[in-house]
């Protein structure tokens, strides 16, 4: 299918696909650019980025921005970098946090979108749910995944997710900063000169 990226966002942002599903109205939160190298694929937008839809504008994206070794203005300016969720729009609040995202915008959306990045050159699986869609890690947990980042670098790249809600896998994995995180942030860099 030969269409713009205009009009595919168009559609993207006008979505109603899961509408009955969620606690508020459909607020597609993405940022796709022709030009980005790097994408980004978290799991869903969390309440405070659904009020000013703005990706990653939360401590998530604090730490994010971190590994990654860019300033806020970069991180949202940049020509290379694009931000794509498993799931849009914000799924709700669950017992323990943020219900997983949708599965619908995956399926409906990614590939589509995908096609518009010409200049890709690394995508950022940041969670579980990305890794479980994108990468065949069946039957591995998170931390596996992770630890064996090194088969699926540079085109992929597993990471946990950066919420303060894993600070006590970051203290119990000193491994992950340590090794990997120094490794991802010259590899963006250069992907981003």
């Amino acid at each position: 299918m030969n269409e713009t990226l205009q009009k595919l966002l168009r559609e993207v942002r006008a979505c109603q696909i899961c509408a009955e599903h969620l606690p508020n109205e459909p607020r597609p939160i993405l940022v796709i650019k022709k030009t980005a190298r790097v994408l980004l694929i978290g799991q869903a937008p969390g309440r405070k980025v659904h009020a000013t839809s703005i990706p990653w504008n939360d401590p998530s994206g604090n730490r994010l921005r971190e590994w990654m070794g860019v300033d806020r203005n970069t991180f949202y300016s940049h020509p290379g970098i694009a931000i794509m969720p498993m799931g849009f729009c914000y799924p709700g609040s669950g017992k323990s946090g943020d219900l997983p995202p949708r599965k619908e915008c995956a399926e409906q959306w990614h590939q589509r979108l995908l096609a518009q990045l010409p200049n890709l050159q690394s995508i950022m699986l940041i969670g579980q749910y990305a890794q479980k869609h994108y990468l065949d890690v069946k039957g591995k947990t998170l931390t596996e995944t992770v630890k064996k980042w090194q088969d699926y670098a540079p085109q992929y790249w597993p990471l946990p997710h950066p919420s303060p809600r894993n600070q006590l896998w970051l203290k119990k994995n000193l491994w992950y900063e340590r090794d990997l995180v120094p490794e991802f942030r010259k590899h963006t860099q250069q992907l981003l000169k």
